[in-house]
């Protein structure tokens, strides 16, 4: 059977970032397709040593490898302990950097995460068998992208770095070398793939295809990746170390990449068995961990304690046959029906005495029965804190203690009404003000204001004359 060809590539400019990403649900393995680890392998392990060190290094020039590693070493975002993995274990550094390569270009967006630990539900976790074979790559993506941002060139601290192909030209042409860092210049690539789709290709392809699933051979991709490198960061004159071998250059050009048959295609990229059992294992205690934190959260929500809420109670009504009809209660009558019943207070419970009971919520209580409880916890106090508490069996209401008498005000008084119409209330207010002034007297050990402080005026209202008492200014209130 003849091999059947490719399907056409379309033409540049059809990729829209949003469709640039992978994208994967939760636990899912990032796949050798998915990354394009053939066309990674080629890229980090050309040894063509042409590239001008933007850090310190040992050699005058290095290759693409140290080049790429060398800048995620040196950035001001690189952990201490990302730094000793890289130095302790060199592989691990090259598959930092290969991920890290995703990242640059848009491949690998910010919402993925390397390590099944992950809680945050803003990121999926996603093992990657083929580039996690040095005890994992405990990252994620907004992590290397922000180790990314901060691989920039000295200089470039304390300017803007230059953001299109041209201007990074130019500064090449003026003498600096290298004209900005790896990082950035991937980055400016990446956003401008498709004005230079017609520069640097055919038309048909473009920068990011390179790091797409796409019918080229993986070797030519590689190489043509390096061409631009070169050309931007050292010259833009031929001959170019990654030119096509036995082929005539064209300036300005990348090199020719060979289009793939199905059958070439289906062998690019293949997962080994052992990658895939690994992913699966990965997948799975991706799942236990899940599992662990929704009981654990669930859990915690059992042990906190219940909200503060509102109980409906219909109200007791706090006036007798005999309590004489006042102007509040005529304003402000019981609630209907329609309003609905008396909201009640209950605070939020003790996570201690949650389900160790399932008696009902017992009734608010009546003023005479709170009036007993604080009579019995008034003599519940010692009798040298009672010694110092002076006592007036004198103040009473008709009848009603202190608190009897606050909680009948509060449920009778009207506090809209106005000051001149108080004496409508039967008097309770004028018996509220004149004990607190006892009060005050007993406890400063004479009256509150000096009675030679006080004049007595006498003003009248249409209908009705009204007598009241202005305080006088003292010159000490000692």
């Amino acid at each position: 059977m003849s091999d059947i060809p490719p399907e056409p590539i379309p033409p540049a400019g059809y990729l829209s970032r949003k469709a640039l990403p992978i994208k994967r649900n939760d636990a899912e393995i990032l796949t050798r397709e998915d990354v394009q680890y053939d066309f990674l392998r080629y890229v980090f392990l050309d040894e063509t040593a042409v590239f001008t060190p933007q850090t310190p290094a040992s050699a005058s020039r290095i290759t693409f490898r140290e080049l790429y590693v060398n800048a995620l070493f040196h950035s001001n975002k690189c952990s201490k302990v990302l730094k000793d993995k890289m130095l302790e274990t060199p592989e691990f550094g090259v598959e930092l950097a290969k991920i890290s390569l995703l990242t640059n270009v848009g491949r690998i967006n910010t919402t993925m995460a390397f390590f099944p630990e992950m809680k945050t539900a803003l990121r999926t976790y996603h093992p990657v068998p083929s580039l996690q074979k040095t005890d994992g790559n405990a990252q994620d993506a907004p992590r290397i992208k922000n180790c990314l941002k901060a691989a920039l060139l000295p200089s470039e601290f304390k300017s803007i770095p230059p953001s299109t192909p041209e201007e990074i030209l130019e500064k090449r042409r003026a003498g600096q070398r290298p004209p900005t860092s790896i990082v950035n210049l991937i980055f400016v690539l990446s956003n401008h793939a498709v004005p230079l789709a017609n520069v640097h290709f055919d038309g048909t392809v473009n920068f990011l295809d390179l790091f797409l699933p796409k019918a080229l051979a993986s070797p030519d991709r590689a190489k043509a990746f390096l061409w631009m490198i070169y050309h931007y960061l050292e010259s833009d004159e031929p001959p170019n170390p990654f030119d096509a071998p036995n082929s005539r250059p064209t300036p300005g050009k990348a090199p020719y990449m060979r289009p793939l048959t199905h059958m070439e295609l289906l062998r690019e990229n293949v997962d080994t068995p052992e990658e895939l059992e690994w992913g699966k294992r990965m997948s799975a205690q991706r799942n236990i961990f899940l599992q662990k934190l929704v009981t654990a959260m669930e859990s915690e929500k059992k042990s906190k304690p219940a909200a503060p809420h509102f109980v409906t109670v219909a109200p007791q009504s706090l006036s007798t046959p005999d309590t004489p009809r006042t102007r509040s209660t005529r304003r402000h009558p019981e609630p209907s029906k329609e309003n609905g019943p008396f909201m009640y207070y209950v605070p939020g419970e003790d996570p201690s005495m949650i389900n160790k009971s399932d008696s009902p919520i017992p009734p608010p209580l009546s003023p005479d029965s709170v009036a007993e409880m604080e009579e019995q916890r008034m003599l519940s106090i010692p009798t040298p804190v009672l010694a110092n508490i002076p006592y007036f069996p004198e103040l009473r209401f008709d009848g009603r203690s202190f608190l009897q008498h606050a909680w009948r005000s509060i449920h009778t008084s009207d506090a809209l009404v106005e000051s001149d119409e108080e004496s409508v209330d039967g008097g309770d207010m004028r018996i509220d003000y004149s004990q607190r002034l006892s009060l005050i007297s007993a406890i400063r050990g004479r009256p509150p204001t000096p009675e030679e402080s006080t004049q007595i005026f006498q003003r009248s209202y249409p209908g009705r004359p009204k007598t009241f008492t202005r305080w006088q200014p003292v010159e000490s209130w000692d």
